[in-house]
């Protein structure tokens, strides 16, 4: 089973406004040879916690075999729903957080779960703007996409 570091990052100019994920894919074959693949979008209208989730669904959406996955985010809602086990909370409660009411983003959430799947997963949280060079450059990504033309429409959003 393969080691993949999934990094990733979500934004948006305003919340909501124009947003876009970036994210890093590294892999390291049995040479040593680390390969990467970087992906982005932007939305046209969406909010950062979609964009943290869209960033890691799409690094999970884009692997075609079942590894071993260290997501490494500055996004303590992704990081902290399966670090913390908020997620298996919602998932028992029918994506219901108590009196608070429904959990947000299920569309992305049980997306991101079934992305998942296959794979081993960890999640490691990075403090954000603090100079960690992959994180760097998924913000880079994030805001670039953005800020981009060719934005599409969050349906889970917009909908």
């Amino acid at each position: 089973m393969g080691i993949v570091r999934l990094f990733s990052d979500g934004s948006s100019k305003g919340n909501p406004g124009p947003g876009g994920y970036g994210t890093i894919l590294q892999y390291e074959d049995s040479s040593g040879c680390i390969h990467e693949k970087e992906i982005s979008q932007g939305y046209e209208l969406t909010t950062n916690n979609r964009m943290e989730l869209m960033g890691c669904i799409a690094g999970f959406e884009a692997l075609n075999r079942p590894c071993r996955v260290e997501v490494v985010s500055d996004s303590k809602y992704l990081v902290d729903a399966f670090n913390q086990h908020w997620i298996d909370g919602w998932e028992k409660n029918n994506w219901r957080r108590g009196r608070s009411g429904p959990v947000r983003n299920i569309d992305l959430w049980k997306r991101l779960l079934n992305a998942m799947a296959q794979h081993e997963v960890s999640f490691t949280w990075v403090k954000g703007h603090a100079e960690h060079p992959e994180n760097e450059r998924c913000d880079r990504l994030a805001t670039a996409s953005a800020d981009g033309d060719d934005l599409l429409i969050d349906e889970g959003f917009e909908g």
